[in-house]
């Protein structure tokens, strides 16, 4: 019992099937773990709900009509709205509301049989690249509590870096899913766009945002990725008519001839010499186990930052349009009117950043700069796509480093918020041309802080990703290290 918390979400599934211990043994080591909310990871717990979910998961463990993963827990990151937990995507203008329906995605995984543990952490609405924009205060990282665990999924890593949770959801929109997963030394996959619902997240970009598994090893990522991806169109018009696959049945093949495409743009000025020797460590690697690494070029990597950051906010200025305190969620007490409402409302209710995303938003949108600013976005946008494919002819998978540096100190950036846009630099590419990615442990660097290798690969070639992520992750242990104590 008392290592349960150490063992990866296969292990647990397979000792739950065989029965040498239950769904309620489980649940409740993780709930104790859980005890005095760790790292700040969690923002809803509710361990009558956790406890009724593994009854009844060990009721079908019983009588034959498990699913895959029963009892095996999960975590949700905040942005996924839940019945039995409440749901605030991190901002104090949705404080205390409870959905009257549950996620796709946390539907589909509560099918397979995970039971949930709660909901984690993150930046608010999900823009952040650090999880200290949440109103609920920052996630620490497990690996050194004075820095950031990344963001927006920063609960979700920090959550599977400190073994309160087996897994976690996450989602990703410019890299909130591969950026915590490098800086808390997890891994976590973007799925193509369109593989997974988006019914039920809580949108901030809505051409832009996927759900993905943040676990341990890609063998984990791989069997909740099977439980979550799958046709959803008639609630999510941008989900993919594509059936259900099994991302972990080719997890073994071999990796001989596989062409590794090497970006230049990702390995220039900006790198830190500790991120690049520990990335450059993994290529080696994967040269041992057969694959032929291939210079490559994406040459309009730089323009990613500012093409981001002007359609990203322009849908969040839409999207964030319905907080306004008439329905759900906070309402200011103080107002004259309807239109006072909304303002004193929204000024009280949302952070900064989300202030800074939504003037910006509507400013590239409003007439006279539509067409300057968000036009060119989108033109570019598709130049950026049309890149990779170009590239993809050269090379089956793309590999670079996640993130320029290691996980920052708290407050380092605080006054400049473009410091922060700048560490997207090399997961934004991916995001925009809606391909999937992914992080995973390459070694350490400064201060003994986790660096992740990102593999990115063409439209629905998850499986690839996943193949190639694990052969290197049976060639190297760096990712069951954990920080001290865990």
């Amino acid at each position: 019992m008392s290592d349960l918390h150490n063992l990866s979400v296969k292990a647990l599934a397979t000792l739950l099937q065989t029965k040498e211990v239950s769904a309620v043994e489980v649940a409740t080591r993780f709930l104790a773990r859980m005890g005095g909310n760790p790292h700040n990871a969690f923002l809803d717990i509710d361990s009558e709900v956790t406890l009724a979910q593994a009854c009844a998961s060990d009721a079908k463990l019983a009588n034959g009509t498990a699913g895959p993963l029963e009892g095996v827990p999960v975590a949700h990151k905040d942005v996924f709205v839940t019945r039995d937990f409440a749901t605030t995507a991190g901002s104090k203008i949705l404080s205390g509301y409870r959905s009257p329906f549950d996620a796709t995605v946390v539907q589909r995984l509560r099918t397979a049989g995970m039971v949930s543990l709660g909901k984690l952490n993150c930046d608010e609405f999900a823009m952040g690249s650090a999880n200290e924009n949440s109103a609920y205060g920052p996630v620490q990282n497990p690996w050194d509590t004075a820095r950031v665990p990344g963001g927006s999924s920063g609960g979700s890593a920090a959550a599977v870096a400190a073994g309160l949770a087996p897994a976690a959801t996450g989602t990703d929109t410019g890299g909130s899913i591969r950026q915590p997963a490098s800086f808390c030394g997890i891994t976590g996959i973007k799925p193509t766009y369109g593989r997974a619902s988006r019914y039920g997240m809580i949108a901030y970009a809505s051409s832009l945002d996927q759900a993905g598994p943040m676990a341990r090893s890609a063998e984990d990522c791989a069997l909740l990725l099977s439980a979550m991806c799958g046709a959803d169109i008639d609630r999510d018009s941008t989900s993919l008519d594509m059936p259900t696959e099994d991302f972990s049945a080719s997890l073994n093949h071999s990796l001989e001839g596989l062409r590794i495409g090497i970006p230049k743009e990702f390995f220039g000025e900006g790198l830190a010499a500790d991120v690049r020797a520990a990335v450059d460590s993994a290529l080696r690697e994967y040269e041992k186990l057969g694959a032929k690494l291939v210079p490559i070029s994406l040459p309009r990597t730089e323009l990613s930052i500012p093409v981001y950051y002007i359609i990203a906010p322009a849908e969040a200025s839409s999207n964030l349009s319905r907080f306004d305190g008439v329905k759900f969620g906070h309402r200011a007490k103080d107002y004259t009117d309807l239109v006072d409402m909304y303002k004193k409302t929204r000024a009280e209710g949302f952070g900064n950043e989300v202030k800074r995303r939504i003037m910006t938003g509507a400013y590239v949108l409003s007439h006279g700069y539509y067409d300057a600013y968000y036009l060119q976005a989108q033109k570019i946008r598709r130049m950026i796509a049309d890149d990779f494919q170009n590239a993809f002819k050269e090379c089956d998978v793309i590999a670079g480093p996640v993130a320029p540096s290691v996980a920052w100190k708290f407050g380092e950036n605080a006054n400049d918020p473009v410091a922060d846009y700048l560490a997207d630099i090399f997961t934004l590419p991916a995001s925009l041309a809606g391909l999937p990615g992914m992080s995973v442990p390459a070694g350490f660097g400064a201060g003994g802080m986790p660096v992740g290798l990102q593999l990115i690969g063409n439209y629905f070639k998850e499986a690839q990703l996943l193949g190639a992520a694990h052969r290197l992750q049976q060639a190297t242990d760096f990712h069951l290290r954990k920080p001290e104590g865990i």
